[in-house]
Formats: C-alpha cells, structure tokens, sequence
C-alpha cells in the first residue's frame, strides 16, 4: 500500500521532531575550516547575525527568543549528518544545511523528523516539487533555474541564437557540480550550441589539465559550477591562459569577492549568477553593526559585512525568519513546532513592500510558495567583477529561466524518487 506523501514515511509520527522548547531554535550547520571555509564562513556570519538582529531590535520573533545552535561540518557529508542529529533533539524548527551532499543525506531523516529543510538555491533541485518533497524548500530559485538563466543571458548577448557556439562546463565533481548536466543538455540539444563537460576534484586546487583542455578546444563560453578554493583556482587559471573573462560565468556559488581578488587585475571582467543583489547602504546593515557587532554580540569578526555571502546568508535568516512569522499568524500561537514552520514555509509570501519594511529594499525577487512550488520564482541576475574598484557590478535585472525545460525535469525526477520511495504525491 502507498504511502499518501514523503511525510509518511514516519511510523505513526512516533520520531516527528520534539516539540518546540522555550526558545525558538535554529542550528547552524556551519562551516568555518577546510577549504571550503572561505565561503562557508560569511553566510554563517550573516545567518547569525541577521537572527540576533531579530532578539536584540525585537525580542526575537512574535515575542519568543531565537537560540542559534552551530555545529560545524567542515563541509564534510558525514559531519554534516552527525550535526543534524545532534541538534534535532534541541528543538530544532529549520535546517539551511549549505551543501548539497549533506542535503541529500538529511531528506529522508528531516521527513521522518518533520523538520523542514531550506536549500536556498543549491540541494535536490527536484525538491521544487512540494506534493512530493513535503519537507524541502529551494526558493527562490534551483541549480536547473540558475543553468537556464545563464543560457537565457547567452542568448540575449547573441542575438537569440547560440547555434554553433561551443561551451564549456567546468564542474566540482559532486553531486553539487553535477546538478545542471542535464539541464544543459537539453538547453543545448533546443539551442544548438556544443556543450562539453570538464570535471574538477574535490576540493579544486588542481586544474591545470581541464584549462589546457579549454586553450586547445576555444570554446566561445566556459559555465562554472564551483565552490571554496576550485574557483580562485580556475579565475586564477583562466587568467593565466588568456580567456577572456567576459565569456567565463560561474554560477552564484562562483561568484563571491573571494573568489576573484587573488587573481588581483586578471579576474576583470569574470562574471558569475547572484540569487540576491548586493548592496552594502541597505538600512539593516547600519542596524546590525549598532545592535549586534557594536554590542560584542557578532557571529564574527565584522569583516565580511555587506559581502556576497554574508548578505545571501542574511537573507537566508530573512526568510526563515519571515516563515516562522507567518507559522505563529496561521497557528495563531507563537512558541511554534517545526511541523508549524513548514506550514509557514508552504505559505510564504515575499513582498517588495515587506523588504523594504525590513531595511532590505530589493534584496530579493518577489515570489510566493505553495504547496505545489516549494522553488520560488527561479530568477536570476548577472553580475559582473570590476578588479579596479574591487566590487561586483549588476549587469541585468533579473532574468527568468525557461519553465518549458525545467518544469518537466522537475516532474520527472520527482515522480521517479517517488516512484523509488513508494510515495503517492500529495499535499499535507
């Protein structure tokens, strides 16, 4: 007999999530050492802060206080797992695991827990599917939406057509990397452009045969999937062999200030995907260096205030935080349980009016979730490193991906985890 939906995986809810405690409690799966650190570090930094902005401007969130819980992972998959459950059990309402191997891992334990998952543009792409996927969250936008948009960018620079073009996909080896192969074959066999792949080793700092490859090949564009050190290696690599940056786009994994500045002058021009825009005068920075950092109470040393990662990791505490809002609203009630939290992440609304509200005026697209889109609006923008003045440039609004590709990726690959796991599709 099938089970109605992922959820009821769990026996009878005898291992839902304990109940909420006195504090609202958030872990952090961080990552702060490794050579993925580098990344990992300032959106810890602005995930944090953004929730002790909340307690100390607002009490925490409808009156109850916020607890952060970090475990490091050091980006490790099996690390990753042990930080999950050694704090389920503390009470926890949301997991942003930051890594899509250990996203991969926690989904079938966060059902069985009902705890949900946000993987805010990275995890289980297929996760966008919310009838299956009762507990995964990827607004507002999926690595198959990110693919699609650099190709809608491609076309927009060429006149709508990339026949004959050929391009290049430089990838970390992992089930991160490997997320927008499919995506690009097909965006390739509809376009007609040559796609070739190019796979790079955990953690990236050897590439010197995969850029000689792309010396000898001259493809007309090089895509990049990367993380940590992979991408100063290959901004650093593309420099030496003369591509020309304008043509190199790494994905918005890619495209951090530190992954550009050790290049120096030749990073000028490299190019990379950003799910939110950057903007270091947004009012709730002004608030979170007052009330947090010049308090003692900053997650780290304030270096990274404003950056590319610390901006996405608090805008990742935004909507967490917006979805418990609207969890104590719909359940009328403020010390909320995680199942609550899912209902108000399957309800979430973003508003311009509401961000500017928060001292974030467009830091986001708008978009909404139900049950049936747990992906959000997939938009995307391009940006752009100028070396001179060490900042990054918005080059477009936000573009929207192709839904004809990707809505019928999304509905495969759902429908055949859910044929695999015996779940009949659903909402809660």
């Amino acid at each position: 007999m099938k089970m109605k939906t992922l959820a009821a995986m769990a026996l009878a809810g005898a291992m839902s999530a304990a109940p909420a405690m006195a504090d609202l409690v958030i872990p952090d799966l961080s990552y702060r050492t490794g050579p993925y650190a580098a990344g990992g570090t300032p959106f810890s930094d602005g995930y944090q802060d953004y929730f002790n902005l909340l307690n100390a401007r607002d009490g925490g969130i409808g009156g109850e206080a916020i607890r952060i819980v970090e475990c490091e992972t050091g980006y490790n998959t099996e690390k990753g797992v042990e930080c999950y459950e050694s704090t389920k059990g503390e009470g926890a309402l949301i997991y942003q695991p930051l890594s899509t191997g250990i996203t991969y891992q926690i989904i079938p334990k966060a059902t069985v827990d009902e705890i949900p998952i946000h993987t805010m543009g990275y995890g289980r792409t297929s996760a966008a599917n919310g009838e299956v996927f009762n507990w995964v969250f990827n607004y507002p936008a999926n690595y198959w939406d990110a693919a699609s948009v650099m190709v809608n960018y491609l076309l927009e620079e060429n006149g709508g057509d990339l026949s004959g073009k050929k391009i290049a996909l430089v990838y970390h080896n992992s089930a991160y990397g490997k997320e927008p192969i499919r995506t690009l074959e097909e965006l390739s066999a509809m376009h007609g452009f040559e796609l070739s792949q190019l796979a790079v080793d955990h953690p990236g700092q050897e590439q010197k045969s995969q850029w000689l490859q792309i010396r000898r090949e001259r493809p007309d564009y090089v895509l990049m999937w990367g993380w940590g050190v992979m991408n100063q290696v290959a901004v650093q690599e593309a420099a030496n062999i003369g591509f020309p940056m304008e043509n190199f786009i790494g994905n918005w994994w890619a495209g951090a200030e530190h992954d550009v500045t050790p290049a120096g002058a030749g990073a000028d021009g490299y190019k990379s995907l950003n799910m939110n825009r950057i903007d270091a005068s947004l009012p709730v920075f002004a608030e979170i260096q007052s009330l947090v950092h010049d308090a003692g109470n900053a997650a780290g040393d304030g270096s990274n205030m404003g950056s590319v990662l610390y901006t996405r990791g608090m805008y990742a505490a935004m909507l967490a935080a917006e979805a418990i809002a609207k969890a104590q609203e719909i359940h009328g009630v403020s010390d909320v349980t995680a199942a609550m939290v899912r209902d108000g992440m399957a309800n979430l609304e973003i508003t311009e009016a509401r961000m500017a509200e928060l001292g974030m005026s467009q830091i986001g697209p708008e978009f909404s979730v139900s049950c049936e889109n747990h992906g959000g609006s997939g938009l995307g923008i391009v940006q752009q490193w100028n070396a001179a003045d060490a900042q990054w440039v918005a080059l477009t609004d936000y573009i929207a991906p192709d839904d004809s590709v990707i809505d019928p990726l999304i509905a495969a690959d759902s429908a055949a985890f859910a044929a695999e796991n015996n779940i009949e599709p659903g909402c809660l």
